[in-house]
């Protein structure tokens, strides 16, 4: 895998990855123009893209037929620097009849624990949290045991 990036101007970037191209950029306040997505919201993005996937290639083996499926992530950021993510919930919502409960958090629970390598890469740093909504309900809220400490702040 490999990624590329090139400075347009300011703070703002043409980043090129697996052939596709798109700009990241900083906000005003920080130098940059709002052209693209930031970083960290990249990171984010990847995370749930990754989990996504899993649960819904799991659910697919499961013959789990659902209406609708989306993935959230809501970061805590540090205050000071290096600002990096203390906690990060994400949120699986299916929407359905019938949805067997179990095999959806089963197919969460693999992604989260066997086949996300964006988690995997996360969770030695990122207290990871996870919720499970069906049909507009909170079903449950799991919390991972935090990171002892980021290392960038040791």
């Amino acid at each position: 895998m490999e990624s590329r990036l090139t400075w347009r101007d300011g703070m703002s970037f043409d980043a090129e990855l697996e052939g596709m191209t798109f700009t990241i950029d900083a906000d005003e306040a920080s130098g940059g123009h709002g052209r693209g997505p930031r970083p960290k919201g990249l990171v984010l993005t990847a995370l749930i893209g990754c989990t996504g996937m899993d649960v819904i290639a799991v659910l697919t083996r499961m013959r789990v037929v659902v209406a609708t499926f989306g993935v959230e992530a809501v970061a805590q950021v540090r205050e000071g620097h290096p600002k990096v993510f203390e906690r990060v919930e994400v949120r699986y919502t299916f929407t359905g009849v019938d949805l067997p409960i179990d095999k959806l958090r089963r197919a969460i629970a693999l992604s989260q624990e066997k086949y996300c390598g964006v988690i995997a890469m996360l969770r030695p740093v990122v207290q990871l949290a996870r919720s499970l909504w069906v049909n507009g309900q909170l079903v449950e809220l799991l919390e991972d045991v935090a990171p002892t400490q980021h290392p960038a702040v040791l």
